[in-house]
């Protein structure tokens, strides 16, 4: 399954996914080793009474309390210096309270010939060569950092093998190009689930998606056409304007510039010049059916109407409704806040309504 699935999953995303099979998974494998793959792990791993004080949604925590997991595996096609993961989000792997990270071979930990490292790649280092908080073995659950694999296929359960078999080929870094390259020599991994983290690509059928960057073409949080034109009135941020990089204090201060961009745009005096539309040439009919030549918070796009009168769009005043709604519930349980799906909030606020 992606790790976009069970992100949802745990967050109360409006898509609904399933909840995962963890009942009788007791060993989970993660291709990829960014921030993403490490926050999964870390909700795998975490007690479900710790967990149960924060914004976890109760029907998550039930799932996680049932978890047959006791290792997860981390699989990186390079190494230590090329990991994708935050120093901020390896220390809480490592401090995690009943799970502890299995000993990295020592030649992992070596200084590169150069002896060159960024600060980030330095404080990687000096954790993984402390280790986890946990001795290795004095644990239920434990995690590991599988450097220098690159899965190459699988073969699924059957009647006789209840659990997947993960092929791998070893690798090692090209010097030249830094990229991962096969040794020759294979493995195997025999797991219960597979979940892929591999980085984030926007949605390739919204307009103005650039194949070629993953993400939408933006300047300066406008949105622009293949002409290098920023379009009017449309605007984009975080990694659907980005791409897969950075953690939530570097999205959400994008965001914030985003939206000083609009308001900019929006005030007669902003101070950054208005953004232009490109004609009518390459502009979609979408794009162009939400461009309001001057719009106005108290006059938005037909869009906007509809999806209000339809219930897909919720004003701030009915977010802060379903905020104090959701941090109620959660003081009632002892916890920061008990989250509402989607359906349940547009209910919660139906009823409202009506009374």
């Amino acid at each position: 399954m992606p790790a976009l699935s069970l992100v949802h999953w745990y967050t109360r995303h409006p898509s609904r996914p399933s909840p995962p099979p963890l009942d009788d998974a007791s060993h989970v494998t993660l291709i990829g080793n960014g921030n993403v793959s490490l926050d999964v792990a870390r909700i795998l791993l975490s007690c479900p009474a710790t967990l149960s004080k924060y914004d976890v949604p109760q029907p998550v925590l039930d799932t996680l309390s049932r978890s047959a997991i006791k290792h997860v595996s981390i699989i990186g096609r390079r190494g230590p210096f090329e990991a994708a993961f935050a120093v901020k989000e390896l220390r809480e792997m490592m401090n995690l309270s009943e799970a502890s990270l299995a000993p990295l071979a020592p030649q992992l930990l070596n200084s590169p010939p150069d002896g060159r490292l960024s600060r980030q790649q330095t404080r990687i280092m000096q954790l993984l060569k402390s280790g986890s908080k946990n001795t290795f073995g004095s644990t239920r659950k434990t995690w590991s950092l599988d450097f220098f694999r690159s899965p190459t296929g699988l073969s699924p359960p059957s009647a006789t093998r209840p659990s997947v078999v993960l092929n791998l080929d070893h690798t090692t870094v090209d010097p030249t190009t830094r990229r991962a390259v096969p040794t020759g020599e294979t493995s195997t991994l025999t797991t219960s689930l597979v979940i892929t983290s591999l980085g984030f690509r926007a949605e390739p059928t919204a307009p103005f998606y650039d194949p070629a960057l993953g993400h939408l073409r933006v300047i300066a949080g406008r949105v622009a056409s293949t002409s290098g034109t920023t379009l009017r009135n449309v605007y984009a941020s975080g990694w659907t304007a980005t791409g897969a990089k950075g953690v939530l204090a570097s999205t959400m201060m994008d965001a914030y510039a985003v939206a000083e961009t609009i308001v900019s745009d929006w005030l007669p005096k902003g101070t950054m010049p208005p953004a232009q539309v490109n004609g009518n040439g390459g502009v979609p009919a979408l794009a162009r059916s939400i461009m309001c030549p001057d719009p106005h918070p108290e006059d938005p796009p037909p869009e906007i109407l509809a999806g209000l009168e339809e219930g897909s769009v919720i004003e701030y005043s009915d977010w802060k409704v379903i905020d104090a709604e959701e941090t109620r519930r959660g003081e009632l349980m002892g916890k920061e806040r008990e989250r509402m799906d989607w359906e349940e909030a547009r209910t919660f606020l139906a009823s409202r309504r009506q009374g």
